[in-house]
């Protein structure tokens, strides 16, 4: 099952907000997140907060837009009596979960839900997550005349004995489909890959990797595969049914990937996200809804566990589907806690995040302590030495892979 949520203080049942959300919401972008949180399958690797239908019985994944819709006027609601600026959607997007398992109809009603009471503004991105056996060329054609301009899909990797290691069930051959269909619709295309699985090679990795880059999509992230505790994976591995994963070859894909995107005119901009270099060096080409999350932005994320952000306060809903409807039955608010972040807790959280980051840190948020380790980090080849003398905190192939290390040094 998903992990549980964080322990903080309890949320109000009218979901209303401190009026200091409202300070300096003005130089603050302002997103929505929607957490669609039904599988055909669960993956034995995965954390995230999903449901199968054997595990949400007496919930009707056809009720969900309705119940989505309900949070999000609550939303406008709260922001408005917490004196919340009127601002428009930059971004909104659509994870799970498998978003595309509802009909493209149900989200386009959610997202026109959003511009009624939000507006969107003008070139807003808005992404859906899709796996390629769930979406087809009608139903991305749907999203593109609702409003979609970007989908996500989940490809994970080209090698089918990967892919069942994984429990993804999906054919290959329809990534290639599902490119050409939503391409066809207007819609970019972002990649999603996963390397390090148990029992995964080199030379599958590459096949991988040449079979996205074959698609040319605008946008490829790569994640390592983390076994998380409590999943099926991490039972197997436990068990000795599929071997551990091996850290050394997660660096060795990971500096394959920076290679070969590289070489094929993607840049990386954040750790483990690269966009196709544009005139504008692929700014417009990167997720600028993950952007926000990155830079503290403020977001409202719908759904059963969705996590939200505004002004400073911190706040998540109730897991379970059946728990999210009720709440919003009941007219209350689903959140189920929150805290609020103090200046030197929002410092840390920039420093973790902005590190990860191709523009890097700003050296100036560090504490003299922090200042002092980055000409140790240049001296190990960790951090990029011109940048440093610019003033920012900039990884280097290395220092990528190693961030999190990056991050200790800089914070003890």
């Amino acid at each position: 099952m998903p992990s549980a949520l964080p322990l903080a203080d309890p949320a109000p049942a009218d979901g209303s907000l401190p009026a200091t959300v409202r300070d300096g919401a003005e130089q603050r972008d302002f997103g929505v997140y929607l957490h669609v949180p039904f599988c055909r399958v669960r993956c034995g690797y995965c954390d995230f907060n999903t449901y199968t239908a054997s595990e949400i019985r007496g919930v009707k994944q056809s009720d969900f837009a309705d119940q989505a819709i309900a949070e999000l006027e609550l939303a406008a609601r709260v922001l408005d009596d917490a004196g919340f600026p009127p601002r428009p959607a930059s971004t909104v997007f659509f994870g799970g979960g498998t978003p595309t398992l509802l009909p493209a109809t149900d989200l386009a009603r959610m997202l026109a839900a959003v511009e009624r009471l939000f507006t969107l503004a003008p070139g807003a991105e808005i992404t859906t997550e899709a796996n390629p056996d769930s979406i087809d060329a009608a139903g991305l054609q749907t999203l593109t005349e609702a409003g979609f301009t970007r989908v996500s899909i989940g490809m994970q990797s080209a090698v089918p004995r990967v892919l069942a290691t994984l429990e993804r069930t999906h054919d290959p051959a329809n990534v290639t489909r599902r490119v050409a269909e939503a391409r066809a619709a207007g819609l970019a295309v972002s990649l999603d890959l996963i390397y390090g699985t148990p029992g995964e090679s080199e030379s599958d990795w590459h096949a991988s990797l040449d079979a996205a880059l074959e698609q040319r999509p605008d946008h490829i992230s790569a994640y390592a595969l983390i076994v998380e505790e409590g999943t099926k994976l991490a039972r197997q591995i436990a068990r000795g049914e599929v071997p551990p994963v091996d850290d050394d070859l997660h660096a060795t894909m990971y500096e394959a990937a920076d290679a070969r995107l590289s070489q094929a005119g993607y840049s990386w901009y954040e750790v483990s996200n690269w966009a196709l270099a544009t005139t504008d060096g692929g700014a417009s080409r990167r997720s600028r809804h993950n952007r926000a999350y990155w830079t503290g932005q403020d977001w409202w994320g719908v759904g059963p566990g969705a996590h939200s952000h505004i002004g400073g306060v911190r706040f998540w809903n109730v897991k379970h589907p059946a728990a999210y409807a009720q709440r919003l039955t009941a007219g209350e608010s689903p959140a189920a806690g929150r805290e609020t972040l103090d200046d030197e807790t929002r410092r840390i959280e920039r420093v973790l995040l902005e590190t990860r980051l191709a523009r890097g840190l700003p050296a100036s948020l560090l504490e003299p302590a922090g200042r002092r380790e980055v000409a140790g980090l240049i001296a190990d080849g960790l951090v990029d030495p011109a940048a440093a003398l610019a003033g920012r905190v900039v990884l280097t192939l290395r220092g990528r892979l190693l961030a999190d290390a990056v991050v200790r040094r800089l914070l003890d």
